[in-house]
C-alpha cells in the first residue's frame, strides 16, 4: 500500500493511492468516521491489523465510484510522516566510498536531523548565497513501525512499517566553516588521574545537515510487504534532468536490519522515526556525480528515484540574500 500525507481543498489529510494518479483519503474509507482527522502516526500506530482493514477497504471501494477520488496532481505533497520524534541518517554507508576513507569505524556512524528540515515532494528545496556549496544526497529511509530497542537484526525488519525515498541535502560550504582541528582532552592510558591531548578533526552537522529544507522526504510511504528486498534496489538522481548517480543499495556496507539492530543499541526507536541507510552515489555513466551538482550554480529541480518507491522532485530556489545581523554590537 502507498500512503500519503498531502493538502486538498483546505484539509490536511492521509490518503493512499487507489490507481495511478488517484488518491482516496483514509478518512473516506468504510470503518472511518466521516470527516475525523487522521493522522499518518494513527495509520502506523495500528500496524498490521488497521493496513489489513484498510487493504479490505480499498479492494471493495475500486469500482465504487461514489467513493470520493483525489487527482495526484492536484494536491500538496506533505512529508509522508509529517512530524517523526527523530531522523536517523546514515554516513559514508556505501561501498562507493570506502576507497576515500583514510580510517573509519567498523559499525555504521549516523547523525540526526531535525523534523524541522523536511519538505513534501514538489515543494521547493530553498538555498541561501551564504549556505555555500550544497548538493543532493539520494536515500532508502525507512519509517519505523513499533517501540525498537536492542533488537538482533534478525529480527529488525519486523519494526519496520515501510520505506520512504530521503533526499539528505548536505551544505559541504558549512561543513568546511564549522570544522574544528583541536586537540580532545582524555584520561591517559596507564594513568587515569592524568590526562592526555588527542589530535582531532570533526564538523558538526547541525547546520551543514539540519538547515530548513535539507530534508526532502516522499512522496509516498510504501508499506514493507510491497518491497521484497530493500537491500537491492535500484536508486537513480537527477539534477536540472541530467543524471548524476545510478546506484543500488545493494552496494550500501551496511544492510537495512543491521543498521536499524545498531541504531536501536543506543536510541530507542519510535513508531514513525525515519532511518535514512546512506548515499547511493555512484556516478551515472557521463561520469557526472552528486558533489558536482552545486545548487548555488547547477539549476534544479533534483528528481530521485527509487525501485518501487515512485519519484520525488522538488525545485531548487536560490535566495540572493546574505545572512542577518547575529552579532551583538
Amino acid at each position: 500500500m502507498k500512503l500519503a500525507s498531502v493538502h486538498y481543498r483546505g484539509r490536511d489529510l492521509v490518503a493512499t493511492e487507489i490507481a495511478p494518479g488517484e488518491l482516496v483519503a483514509i478518512a473516506s474509507l468504510p470503518g472511518r468516521q466521516p470527516g475525523a482527522p487522521v493522522d499518518m502516526l494513527d495509520i502506523i500506530g495500528g500496524g498490521e491489523p488497521l493496513k489489513q482493514v484498510l487493504l479490505a477497504s480499498l479492494d471493495k471501494i475500486r469500482s465504487d465510484e461514489s467513493v470520493a477520488r483525489i487527482p495526484a496532481a492536484e494536491v500538496r505533497w506533505y512529508p509522508p510522516v509529517r512530524r517523526p520524534g527523530k531522523i536517523c541518517a546514515v554516513a559514508m554507508n556505501n561501498s562507493s566510498s570506502n576507497e576515500r576513507k583514510i580510517s573509519a569505524p567498523d559499525h555504521p556512524a549516523f547523525f540526526l536531523k531535525p523534523p524541522s528540515c523536511l519538505v513534501g515532494h514538489r515543494e521547493p528545496i530553498r538555498i541561501r548565497r551564504y549556505y555555500g556549496s550544497v548538493h543532493p544526497e539520494p536515500e532508502l529511509a525507512v519509517v519505523i513501525g513499533r517501540p525498537t530497542r536492542d533488537v538482533p537484526a534478525t529480527s529488525a525488519l519486523d519494526a519496520v512499517y515501510g520505506y520512504t525515498i530521503f533526499d539528505d541535502i548536505t551544505g559541504n560550504g558549512m561543513r568546511a566553516e564549522d570544522r574544528f582541528h583541536y586537540y580532545a582532552l582524555y584520561p591517559k592510558k596507564g594513568s587515569p588521574n592524568e590526562t592526555e591531548r588527542v589530535e582531532q578533526h570533526l564538523s558538526y552537522a547541525g547546520r551543514y545537515k539540519g538547515t530548513d529544507t535539507f530534508g526532502a522526504m516522499g512522496p509516498w510511504l510504501v508499506t514493507k510487504d510491497e518491497v521484497a528486498n530493500p537491500d537491492d534496489l535500484r536508486v537513480q538522481c537527477k539534477v536540472g534532468g541530467e543524471i548524476v548517480a545510478e546506484d543500488s543499495t545493494r552496494y550500501y556496507n551496511y544492510k537495512v536490519a543491521e543498521v536499524v539492530s545498531f541504531i536501536s543499541q543506543f536510541h530507542t526507536l519510535h513508531p514513525g522515526d525515519v532511518v535514512s541507510l546512506g548515499t547511493a552515489f555512484k556516478p551515472a555513466a557521463n561520469r557526472k556525480s552528486i558533489h558536482q551538482a552545486n545548487f548555488q550554480t547547477v539549476t534544479g529541480p533534483v528528481e530521485v528515484t527509487i525501485e518501487g518507491l515512485g519519484t520525488q522532485a522538488n525545485p531548487v530556489i536560490v535566495e540572493n540574500r546574505e545572512i542577518g545581523e547575529w552579532r551583538l554590537r
